[in-house]
């Protein structure tokens, strides 16, 4: 039996992988105990996508289980053994605002989990490949100290830099920075799955994301930049931006693009190899030019307010360069530009809260 795992199955990048893979396994087991709606309340709770994943997916298992839960995870990984052929490890606390609250929870979930799920898989299913969702964090605010240039609705970074033409590659350093404690623990984790793949010859894929986005998204205001702002103009709930004139870019992939490059690792797998994993050049937006595109998807004007204050170690301007992993796999490629990914946001969006 070929067996893949999800960890986060419930949410934005887990979903999407067990609604993937879910042809291509003959069983996708997930693991998901509703962290989120703890980090965000029971508005941003992934219960809703868990039951839908049930519902739709015959060969998919959902347990409640939590990543930092040792003899529960232990017991789960001697149940499907060398069966696992692959694990899609998503489970995290993904705010860096949330993480200042209680940086116990999220270096567990994040670090701890993560070590947790390499070394479970190093006994009991050592020949799987593991795909770890890392995050652009991982860099710290060291993106802020690039050649920055203020345009009309957005920062773009100047013309003679290397990093204009394809974005941020993965040789930036991950050193001297600030990262927020989210970053840091994620920093952590992402070191570790380097370490694996490096260190015992495991098929260890690490994916530092930009903005990852799609219609499956429980967005909240803390985290889900797109889904949460599609929220807002739908709503009518007034979004707050924090600094930097709203002027701010973040690169945006949809979750079937990000996903799908798990694929293409998976089928020619390398041994702790890290790729910068966002829209690139491709898909990206300020703040103020997705404000916009919102009002023009929705209709509706949004109700939003300016604050001067900035948050921690928030990327002033950041694309992900995708140049290495088209260059291991030539024949991945983006499917979802901004506009249709944001007009999904929109179609799921308006059903969960009519």
């Amino acid at each position: 039996m070929n067996i893949c795992v999800v960890t986060g199955s419930g949410g934005l990048i887990g979903s999407e992988s067990v609604a993937f893979f879910a042809d291509k396994f003959d069983l996708v087991v997930g693991i998901d105990n509703d962290l989120r709606a703890y980090f965000f309340g029971q508005d941003a709770s992934t219960t809703w996508n868990k039951n839908k994943l049930e519902e739709k997916y015959s060969n998919y298992k959902h347990y409640n289980l939590d990543i930092r839960d040792n003899a529960a995870l232990e017991n789960l990984f001697k149940e499907y053994n060398a069966d696992i052929k692959l694990i899609v490890h998503t489970a995290a606390q993904p705010s860096h605002d949330w993480a200042a609250k209680e940086p116990f929870t999220d270096f567990t979930v994040n670090a701890n989990g993560t070590v947790n799920m390499l070394e479970y898989t190093r006994l009991y299913a050592p020949n799987a490949v593991f795909i770890f969702t890392s995050t652009n964090k991982v860099y710290g605010d060291n993106p802020n100290y690039l050649p920055l240039v203020e345009k009309e609705t957005r920062w773009e970074i100047d013309e003679s830099h290397p990093y204009f033409k394809n974005g941020i590659d993965e040789h930036m350093s991950l050193d001297h920075t600030k990262h927020s404690v989210f970053g840091a623990s994620k920093v952590a984790a992402d070191i570790m799955c380097q370490e694996y793949g490096r260190y015992f010859g495991m098929n260890v894929g690490i994916f530092r994301g930009g903005c990852l986005t799609g219609p499956n998204h429980s967005g909240a205001m803390l985290h889900g930049f797109l889904s949460y702002l599609m929220k807002c103009a739908i709503t009518g709930t007034q979004y707050n931006i924090f600094g930097y004139k709203g002027k701010q870019v973040r690169d945006n992939i949809h979750s079937y693009d990000l996903v799908n490059m798990f694929w293409h690792f998976y089928q020619n797998p390398r041994q702790g190899e890290a790729y910068n994993a966002g829209g690139a050049r491709f898909s990206n937006c300020s703040m103020q030019e997705g404000i916009a595109l919102c009002e023009e998807i929705s209709g509706n004007k949004m109700n939003y307010q300016y604050v001067e204050t900035n948050r921690i170690g928030d990327h002033i301007w950041y694309i992900s360069d995708v140049s290495k992993f088209k260059q291991h796999y030539p024949n991945w490629d983006f499917k979802y530009d901004l506009k249709t990914t944001l007009s999904q946001i929109h179609d799921s969006m308006l059903k969960r809260v009519s």
